[in-house]
């Protein structure tokens, strides 16, 4: 198994959104906002190449959307899905699954392209995967979620003939050494990539933890649907975490790819941080 960070770019949010309760004067020595209170986070996909799969991990939010949704989010940066992926040596049609931990437009909206009129999937010989709870929240969202889930990004999706959903418990095997962790503080049945690496778990952290500042329990973002479940759902996967020394994988975290965790005298905490191409080296096969 080879495991490779994929940047999709980085995009903007407001400070206070994205920290919930926590003050500024705290978050923002994590990750300075700026003369609007806006905080630049990344969109951290991971390809995971294993046997005959080539299974990319989220897609970013694209690049399909008009300058008015732009000007919201202000994507910015020189790095791309498919700069990433080339980099790599990889192209769209070289993957082969496309897992959604959740259908927010800044975690599939590269999954779908626009060519003229048309809507179609950027990757053209991968089975799309999501589960049919999240599912059915995105297509019928609540007021609160409706302007993440779009349906420029969902429907094409339906449309395309390699459309499928994840049917597996908390916690199962949905191809071998690859786990799913389902939470719902964030979205309904978010999924959490869990995957063996040579003697070690990596965790994709998906919205769950989005950023290293997020471990400490009471960093749980406003856009969380039900954030005393995501502080429930934090305790239980990070000690987990720590206890068992995996590797946290962060989506959102600008700077910050990997890192280890350890209990401290004030919860846990931040052990060693490094990026996703020392894996190997740290925990060789």
């Amino acid at each position: 198994m080879r495991l490779f960070s994929i940047n999709a770019g980085y995009f903007k949010l407001d400070g206070g959104a994205m920290h919930g309760v926590v003050p500024k004067s705290m978050w923002n020595k994590a990750n300075p906002a700026d003369e609007n209170n806006m905080c630049t986070w990344a969109m951290r996909c991971l390809l995971v190449e294993h046997g005959n799969y080539r299974i990319l991990i989220d897609t970013g939010m694209g690049n399909k959307q008009d300058n008015k949704f732009f000007s919201y989010y202000h994507p910015h940066g020189d790095d791309t899905l498919e700069k990433s992926l080339a980099k790599h040596g990889f192209t769209p049609d070289d993957i082969t699954d496309v897992f959604h931990t959740h259908l927010h437009f800044d975690h599939c909206g590269g999954s779908i392209k626009k060519e003229g009129d048309k809507l179609l999937p950027t990757f053209p010989n991968a089975t799309y995967w999501t589960n049919e709870k999240h599912w059915q929240s995105a297509t019928s969202p609540n007021e609160r979620e409706k302007a993440s889930f779009l349906k420029e990004n969902l429907l094409p999706m339906q449309d395309a003939a390699r459309f499928h959903f994840v049917d597996v418990p908390d916690g199962g095997e949905w191809i071998t050494d690859v786990n799913v962790r389902i939470v719902n503080g964030h979205t309904d049945a978010m999924m959490l990539p869990q995957i063996k690496f040579n003697n070690t778990t990596v965790l994709y952290c998906a919205d769950l933890v989005p950023s290293a500042a997020h471990i400490s329990m009471p960093w749980v973002m406003a856009y969380d649907m039900r954030p005393l479940d995501t502080l429930k759902e934090k305790h239980q996967i990070l000690k987990q975490a720590a206890d068992e020394n995996w590797v946290l994988f962060f989506e959102h975290d600008p700077k910050i790819e990997c890192c280890t965790l350890q209990q401290t005298d004030r919860g846990i905490r931040v052990k060693e941080t490094f990026r996703a191409k020392e894996l190997e080296e740290r925990y060789p096969g």
